[in-house]
């Protein structure tokens, strides 16, 4: 698709929403992201891509105002504050970054917004807070601001992984935004999706392992650089990847060998595939950085979807106004 509009990507972790927000039509004038790691990874797959360095790769002093005017500002501030896994302190938590993504908005006054974070964001907890995040985007001009919560299952990815888009639309434009709509083909299983991954080496057991595996992934959890390291969650989660025949206690460096015997890992390719990115994309660093980068991701697929509405959107009201 032809880059006819442009964006700013704010905390673009490994660039799943950023590739997505591609896939839609928008060619990235900005990428900004604190981790190292990241910046790698978003450089590795795309060398042309404006990764941000220095002080202003830090959202908290980043300025905004060199970028005004692009048509959409996106990204996936961190979720720590309304995640269910953490103490859900909100505004109260020092990881807030809504302040410093509503300042770049309001310095950058684009057509449209963009921000994913975790289904806590909607606990009645955090009702006065999505109010004031919503009064002050209108303030801003944005008359459609408001939030939606959708399963990546929904959108093709193996997965159950669910996350709240919220999305708000200059006036200009508001009236021709809709909220995409999941497909009702149902993804791939886990089986299904990685059996050519798992037999890749020529593990003898990956045809009864892919019977197995019969449903798509739980939520794939993981990846905090203050707990653990390249594993698929706490006990909770480790249970119900055994039911598909996955070992989560740690991941693999290679698929299983020819005489493997018992449960395999996945490698973090394998869970890269679960999050929607496709094959080619690679991340940088060694497993444990590599699968907190793809554990933090927001899946390609659903970033596709939202941000080709905004693109329709924004391209829609282009064409009345030339008419």
């Amino acid at each position: 698709m032809s880059k006819t509009l442009t964006s700013v990507e704010l905390c673009a972790g490994a660039g799943g929403q950023a590739l997505g927000v591609e896939r839609a039509g928008f060619g990235h004038t900005a990428l900004v992201e604190i981790d190292k790691w990241c910046r790698d990874t978003l450089r590795l797959n795309r060398p042309a891509w404006n990764v941000i360095e220095g002080d202003q790769a830090d959202l908290t002093k980043f300025d905004g105002t060199p970028f005004a005017g692009v048509d959409l500002v996106a990204g996936g501030v961190p979720c720590p504050p309304f995640s269910k896994a953490g103490k859900q302190l909100g505004a109260a938590d020092e990881r807030d970054l809504f302040p410093d993504a509503l300042r770049v908005i309001d310095e950058i006054r684009p057509k449209a917004v963009m921000l994913e974070n975790v289904r806590g964001f909607l606990d009645a907890v955090f009702a006065d807070y999505r109010l004031s995040l919503k009064k002050q985007l209108k303030k801003m001009g944005y008359t459609f601001a408001d939030w939606h919560l959708y399963n990546a299952s929904d959108f093709g990815v193996s997965q159950l992984r669910p996350r709240v888009v919220i999305v708000a639309v200059h006036e200009n434009y508001a009236e021709d935004f809709e909220w995409p709509q999941g497909s009702n083909i149902a993804p791939l299983t886990v089986g299904e999706l990685l059996h050519d991954q798992m037999a890749s080496c020529g593990w003898k057991g990956a045809d009864a392992w892919r019977a197995q595996a019969d449903e798509i992934a739980p939520t794939i959890v993981g990846g905090s650089k203050k707990h653990g390291g390249p594993d698929l969650g706490p006990t909770r989660a480790r249970r119900a990847w055994e039911t598909l025949g996955v070992n989560g206690k740690s991941l693999a460096d290679a698929p299983p060998e020819p005489d493997f015997e018992g449960m395999p890992r996945l490698t973090v390719p394998m869970v890269a595939r679960l999050q929607g990115f496709p094959n080619d994309w690679a991340f940088a660093g060694r497993k444990t950085n590599a699968y907190r980068q793809v554990g933090n991701a927001f899946p390609p697929p659903v970033a596709e979807a939202v941000a080709t509405n905004l693109h329709k959107a924004i391209t829609s009201r282009r064409l009345y106004a030339v008419a």
